[in-house]
């Protein structure tokens, strides 16, 4: 996948096409990969092998991490290293976040 720019009404048209999950990847380079992520009802999603950043496009949720739980809404910005437990809750109908995967398995020191 060679693309070098991706909008939000990319991310909605794309994930409107996916039936399994509640996210789409848009653009890969490397070990980075950008995904739009607009979960329903409950946010499954388990630790994962690389660092992430999470940029809130739109709505507001609470975000559990590793024990804490906080606020997020539009604009925030949120890190989670690899294999950390993390999930957002009590998220808004229009809550979406583009997230960022990079870096080796294991994630960087």
């Amino acid at each position: 996948m060679k693309k070098y720019s991706a909008s939000i009404s990319e991310g909605v048209e794309q994930l409107k096409q996916e039936t399994e999950q509640k996210f789409t990847v848009l653009m890969k380079y490397g070990t980075m990969q950008l995904q739009y992520f607009s979960p329903e009802e409950v946010d499954t999603q388990t630790p994962h092998l690389q660092d992430e950043i999470y940029l809130i496009t739109s709505g507001e949720s609470d975000f559990y991490r590793n024990g804490e739980t906080i606020k997020c809404k539009t604009n925030d910005v949120l890190f989670v290293p690899a294999g950390m437990e993390h999930r957002f809750i009590n998220f808004s109908n229009d809550f979406a976040t583009w997230v960022i995967f990079y870096g080796p398995d294991g994630g960087e020191q």
